[in-house]
């Protein structure tokens, strides 16, 4: 007799069966949708949250780091040059903050019904994608109007790029994700540090500040964080200022892809046997 379906259990930890995925992207829409409307659902100002929040986060690094603390910002207007890098950063934050709770969130369903399990962090990097794009749309706005009123920035040739900072970014958000999703099945601790990481993250960063600005001594420590690479790159695109370095990229390339690779063997080792521990 043969079977339609034979479901066991898999035998490589890398095995990503992108084959069976794809059988299941119906079910990956489904979740995108799920997971892009579910935000903010309910809320009075709705999908406009998109905006307010990168809005008001510009607005205050522009009144405390800008105007308070004078930061440099390598003569780019400080709001424009906070918005970029939120934009980006948002991105990657949002992306690890909702993965890292995969098995947790998901475990009433994943104790039901069968399906690749790497469709759910897959379709949360797939949903903040559309967030992302709203936001770089905001920012896109915002950077016309400076061009207009006669700022002197610039698209950079690197722009090309793009794609490849968007794919890193959603590698590295997937491999720490998947790896901090995979712990917290027995470790409930890291669930409440995981967003005071993020912040600390993002502060060793170069959101708020140029990495133009650090200190010969302490520029290595600060370019040790995967996103420094990114986002540096990323305004580097739109300002023709900054600091692009194919050496950083490459580091951040590696780097998102070798997190990735690991984070991908410990979720698929988890999930064979999670929800004893979930």
């Amino acid at each position: 007799m043969e079977y339609a379906n034979v479901i066991k259990p898999k035998d490589k930890v890398f095995d990503l069966r992108l084959k069976e995925i794809w059988s299941y992207r119906d079910l990956l829409v489904l979740f995108v949708r799920r997971d892009f409307v579910s935000v903010y659902k309910q809320t009075i100002l709705g999908p406009a949250w998109f905006f307010i929040q990168p809005l008001f986060t510009t607005f205050i690094y522009t009144f405390i780091f800008g105007n308070i603390a004078d930061l440099p910002a390598d003569g780019i207007p400080h709001s424009l040059f906070y918005l970029a890098g939120i934009t980006a950063w948002n991105y990657f934050a949002t992306s690890l903050t909702t993965i890292s709770d995969t098995f947790v969130s998901n475990s009433s369903l994943f104790g039901k019904v069968y399906f690749p399990r790497a469709v759910t962090p897959l379709s949360i990097v797939f949903s903040n994608l559309i967030q992302f794009g709203l936001q770089l749309l905001l920012f896109l706005l915002i950077y016309v109007y400076y061009v207009i009123i006669g700022v002197p920035v610039s698209i950079s040739p690197t722009l090309a790029l793009f794609p490849l900072l968007v794919i890193m970014m959603a590698l590295l958000s997937l491999g720490l994700g998947m790896t901090i999703s995979s712990m917290t099945t027995k470790y409930r601790d890291l669930k409440f540090l995981i967003k005071f990481g993020i912040q600390l993250a993002m502060y060793g960063s170069s959101v708020i500040y140029p990495l133009s600005e650090i200190p010969e001594q302490y520029k290595i420590w600060v370019m040790i964080n995967p996103m420094v690479g990114i986002i540096e790159t990323f305004k580097y695109m739109f300002f023709s200022v900054g600091t692009f370095s194919w050496g950083l990229l490459f580091y951040s390339l590696v780097f998102s892809v070798l997190i990735f690779v690991i984070g991908l063997a410990i979720f698929n080792k988890t999930e064979k046997n999670f929800m004893d521990t979930v």
